[in-house]
C-alpha cells in the first residue's frame, strides 16, 4: 500500500525547470514541504509559485551544486528552516553542445562532472547525518539511460558522470541501509526538458512530443516516495515507447 507523505520535507535540486520543477509540484500536491535549489533565483521563484499554487510550502535556496561550499550553505539553510530532511531529489543536470572527444574542453568536462556527479555527492553527503539521526530517509538520484548504456549521443563526460551516479547510489544502499536510508537511481531515456536545447542536432517539436515528459518522471518520483520505508527500489530504467535508440533509420 502506498503511504501518506504529507508533512514530510523534500530538498530538490535542479528545481528551476524540467524534472526538478515537475517533481517539486507533484510532491507539493502530496503535502510535502519543499526546499528548492538551483542556480537561477528567478527560475526557483517561478517553481515556488507553482508549488504554492498547488497548496504547498516552498523555501527557495539558490546554489551552484557543483560547488561543495555552496551546497553546504544551502543545506545549512534547509536544515535551519525544517530541522529534518525525509527526501532528497538530485535532479540537477547539464550537458554541453560540444561534447564529443574531438570537441570537448577541460572546462566543459569539469562543468558536466561538477553538476551531474559531484553535486549529488555533495548533497547526499550533506543530508546523511540528519537522515541517520532520523533513522531513515530517501535519496532519489536522477541518472539517465546514459548511466546504463554508453552512447555517442550524450558524449563521454555525461555518460561517465551518469554511470558514476549509478555507483554512488548503490554505495549509499550498501553503507546506509542499516540506518534506514535508501537510494533509488532513476534512469530515463529521452525526456523533453530544456537540456535538449544543448543537443548538437536540434530536436523537433514532434519528436519532443513523443519523448518522456517531465511530468512522467515526476509521477515516477512520487511513486517511489510513497512506497513503504521498508522498500528500496534500487534502480528504475524507463524510456519512451517510441525509443529512438531502437528504431532503424533514426540518426542519434
Amino acid at each position: 500500500m502506498l503511504r501518506d507523505i504529507e508533512g514530510q520535507v523534500a530538498w530538490v535540486t535542479g528545481a528551476g525547470s524540467g524534472i526538478g520543477q515537475a517533481a517539486s509540484v507533484a510532491l507539493a500536491r502530496a503535502g510535502v514541504r519543499l526546499a528548492l535549489t538551483g542556480r537561477g533565483h528567478d527560475a526557483l521563484e517561478r517553481t515556488a509559485d507553482r508549488v504554492r499554487a498547488a497548496g504547498g510550502e516552498a523555501l527557495v535556496v539558490p546554489a551552484d551544486t557543483s560547488q561543495a561550499d555552496a551546497v553546504q550553505r544551502a543545506w545549512d539553510a534547509v536544515h535551519t528552516a525544517y530541522r529534518r530532511c525525509d527526501i532528497l531529489v538530485n535532479a540537477a543536470g547539464l550537458n554541453v553542445r560540444e561534447r564529443s572527444w574531438r570537441e570537448i574542453s577541460p572546462a566543459a568536462i569539469d562543468a558536466v562532472i561538477g553538476v551531474d556527479l559531484n553535486g549529488p555527492f555533495y548533497t547526499s553527503r550533506a543530508v546523511l547525518p540528519t537522515m541517520r539521526a532520523q533513522h531513515g530517509g530517501l535519496i532519489i538520484q536522477v541518472s539517465s539511460w546514459a548511466g546504463r548504456y554508453v552512447s555517442k549521443l550524450t558524449g563521454p563526460a555525461y555518460s561517465a558522470a551518469k554511470h558514476g551516479l549509478m555507483a554512488l547510489s548503490e554505495s549509499l544502499n550498501q553503507e546506509e541501509c542499516g540506518h534506514g536510508i535508501r537510494s533509488c537511481c532513476i534512469c530515463p531515456g529521452e525526456v523533453a526538458t530544456p537540456i535538449l536545447d544543448k543537443r548538437p542536432v536540434p530536436v523537433t517539436a514532434e519528436d519532443k512530443g513523443r519523448m518522456l515528459q517531465s511530468e512522467d518522471l515526476a509521477e515516477t518520483i512520487l511513486f517511489v516516495t510513497r512506497l513503504p520505508s521498508t522498500v528500496c527500489v534500487n534502480e528504475i530504467l524507463i524510456s519512451p515507447t517510441w525509443n529512438r535508440g531502437y528504431l532503424e533509420g533514426i540518426k542519434l
